[in-house]
């Protein structure tokens, strides 16, 4: 069971519900209400444009994207799509961490949100994508192993490690342990044997082609392009969604090198396993040295830099793209810090033109993606910008500028056009929203424990 919170005639009261029981329901508590005015109250006038787009979104996520999953889940919406995405959900979910840090029913309702993440990662690990519950909806004619509960099987490598890491989180900002049970273990399992299967991708079960839609909506014969042997793990599809162009993805193997850590620590503190704790321990050294030795390559001004993607056959890619994990996130992920010379390098490649996703207008300049159209650029990758830098007047600038760009509907959008953001891609994008949001509690030096 978790706690609900049902509103009759304007007054929220706490109570025990079973899926059945629930009429109206809402996570927006008088608790979340108060953060809401602590962070209104911290903005001023100064930055009240901040607190204005801060209580639409911050609340909007918890009354709206939430949607009670039986007696102890929640499914989360990824927006104006009827669907949870592993990877937006984690992103969704991080920033109420922080209240979770003393507010125990934000963390059960986080609590709730990792069970069914994990419920989704025992289903299928290739998914990335998931129905609320068995009823056909999404992609059901791609050619891929399809089930009535999956939206989309795209293989995204950070699906598998975004759920880990929230759950990590859940533990080191609370204390709880109670969301590492049977079933996480069982599904950590089956993230594992994908991981090391996709190691050799010539051995890998999985294929995914799509007959319509965009061309970069499929796999080239069904498996990708041909890879080699790296020491990284194969990537079908990129955090837009949009298939790699070479099999490794390096900020995705990044991501995977933390989050294997992570476990590690899990295993070893909590379920007392030091044997497999080892197994991650050993695993995340692997990649991290594929990473080292295929995973950089050089700019215009022959300085090392990560690259976006390789093959281990010898092409690679120089660009990075709006969605995270990508380069410009490394640090945010725990993987490097930001005073890391190869990743200021490589920063500052990918927020100049070398980057061919990079636009610059009339309105600001930053990532874009080849998901959305040329000279659109993501709130979510300046939130990161904001995000990875320690300038409190650079963070200012990106939440002014995310301010000014929200097309008159005070939120966050997936991108909007450099020169004009009453131009934009999806209405309602959750992820972005709650960047924003963690972007501002950033500012004011209010952040996740990591």
């Amino acid at each position: 069971m978790i706690a609900i919170y049902l509103q009759q005639d304007g007054i929220l009261s706490v109570e025990k519900h079973t899926k059945e029981q629930i009429k109206m329901t809402t996570y927006v508590t008088p608790e979340v209400d108060q953060f809401v005015s602590d962070i209104r109250q911290r903005c001023g006038t100064d930055h009240a444009a901040w607190a204005d787009i801060f209580a639409r979104t911050y609340t909007d996520t918890l009354a709206n994207a939430l949607k009670p999953d039986g007696a102890d889940r929640i499914f989360v919406l990824t927006g104006d799509i009827p669907a949870m995405w592993q990877r937006d959900t984690t992103a969704q979910m991080r920033p109420y961490l922080i209240m979770a840090q003393h507010d125990e029913a934000m963390a059960d309702v986080i609590s709730a949100v990792v069970r069914r993440l994990f419920f989704n990662m025992d289903h299928d690990p290739y998914a990335n994508a998931f129905n609320q519950t068995a009823n056909n909806a999404g992609h059901q004619d791609d050619d891929t192993a399809m089930t009535p509960w999956i939206w989309e099987r795209k293989y995204e490598l950070d699906s598998l490690c975004y759920p880990v890491q929230l759950a990590y989180l859940l533990w080191q900002n609370t204390g709880r342990t109670d969301h590492f049970d049977d079933l996480f273990q069982q599904a950590v399992a089956k993230m594992i044997h994908v991981i090391r299967t996709e190691q050799h991708h010539e051995t890998s079960p999985y294929r995914f082609e799509r007959n319509h839609d965009r061309p970069e909506d499929t796999l080239i014969n069904g498996v990708g392009r041909p890879v080699g042997d790296t020491g990284m793990s194969w990537n079908g599809f990129r955090p837009s969604d949009d298939a790699c162009v070479y099999g490794y993805l390096v900020p995705a193997n990044m991501f995977a090198v933390v989050v294997l850590r992570q476990l590690a620590k899990i295993y070893t503190t909590v379920l007392h396993n030091n044997a497999q704790a080892q197994e991650f321990l050993d695993l995340a050294a692997t990649i991290q040295q594929g990473i080292r030795d295929y995973g950089t390559t050089t700019n215009e001004a022959g300085e090392t830099i990560y690259a976006y993607e390789v093959d281990g056959l010898g092409n690679q890619l120089v660009m990075d793209d709006g969605n995270v994990p990508n380069l410009l996130a490394a640090p945010y992920l725990g993987y490097v810090d930001a005073t890391d010379p190869i990743y200021q390098n490589t920063r500052r490649t990918v927020l100049s033109p070398e980057n061919p996703y990079y636009y610059e207008g009339s309105v600001g300049g930053g990532l874009g993606s080849p998901h959305t159209p040329p000279h659109y650029i993501w709130p979510i990758a300046l939130a990161m910008e904001g995000l990875t830098t320690d300038s409190k007047s650079e963070k200012a600038a990106y939440l002014d500028l995310l301010a000014r760009t929200t097309g008159g509907t005070g939120m966050m959008h997936e991108s909007f056009q450099v020169d004009d953001p009453t131009l934009y891609t999806r209405e309602w994008f959750s992820w972005a929203n709650m960047m924003f949001c963690e972007l501002v509690m950033d500012y004011f030096d209010l952040r996740v424990k990591q």
